[in-house]
């Protein structure tokens, strides 16, 4: 049996993963800041699948919290196979209304984290020969949405030139990059969401589906929804001048991801 890390486990996507992969027969070490949550869903999963599932109370917005991650994905004894690198969540506020120090935290999860322990398990993957690591951005990456979506676009650029660079090695890096998902994501950010039209809205275990699917076709880049498709590529022939004034309006009423 392989064995999955999910940061952000106990909520949202996370949790969409933690059931399929479960489901799938994957033993999981999970992580998020709750603890307690966090043995509920492990008895949950183990209860119903019968698969070996531990947990790991880590805050990634702290140094002591990557690092304790990330050692755990370096462990060569006990390898973790899969990563999804899936912790994360968003400001309300425009540029200069949230506080600098709200921001700074954001980014050490969204990009620090990421970077650091996709390093600490492609390493120990690379000497295995195999392995794989979810990168979890937003469709906000590729539209002008200040920082949350700069934040996103770093997790999609690092994502796919670090996937290049370790091309014929066994291992494989994909960015998965869903629009609006009904989860906990902006109630916790304190953002309205009753305007948003009902076609945009994904099922986080479609999503999960559909980004698995992806990973094992080697896809570096997942967005894993026809019609978030068909907005990502009208966004690339659209003015960008346009385009952020168009995002920054909608961005405002329905929240960055």
């Amino acid at each position: 049996m392989t064995t999955a890390l999910i940061t952000g486990s106990t909520a949202g996507i996370g949790a969409a993963f933690a059931r399929r992969l479960a489901a799938d027969g994957h033993n999981l070490v999970l992580v998020a800041r709750d603890t307690e949550r966090l043995g509920q869903q492990a008895t949950e999963l183990h209860d119903r699948h019968g698969i070996e599932a531990t947990v790991l109370t880590a805050d990634l917005a702290t140094d002591a919290g990557i690092e304790a991650v990330a050692a755990r994905l370096s462990d060569r004894k006990n390898p973790v196979d899969l990563l999804i690198n899936n912790a994360g969540f968003g400001n309300k506020g425009r540029y200069l209304e949230v506080p600098m120090a709200d921001e700074l935290r954001m980014l050490k999860v969204h990009c620090e984290a990421v970077l650091r322990l996709t390093s600490a398990a492609t390493e120990a993957m690379r000497e295995r020969g195999r392995g794989g690591v979810v990168n979890v951005a937003s469709v906000a990456a590729f539209v002008p949405r200040g920082t949350y979506g700069a934040s996103k676009a770093w997790v999609v650029q690092f994502t796919q030139g670090a996937a290049k660079d370790l091309a014929g090695s066994g291992v494989r890096l994909m960015a998965l990059a869903p629009g609006f998902v009904r989860t906990e994501f902006h109630e916790r950010a304190g953002m309205g969401t009753d305007n948003i039209p009902g076609w945009m809205w994904l099922d986080a275990d479609k999503l999960v589906a559909a980004a698995l699917h992806d990973l094992a076709r080697g896809k570096s880049l997942s967005i894993p929804d026809p019609r978030y498709k068909v907005l990502m590529g009208l966004a690339k022939i659209t003015p960008q001048a346009l385009l952020g004034g168009v995002t920054s309006k909608t961005g405002r009423k329905y929240g960055p991801q």
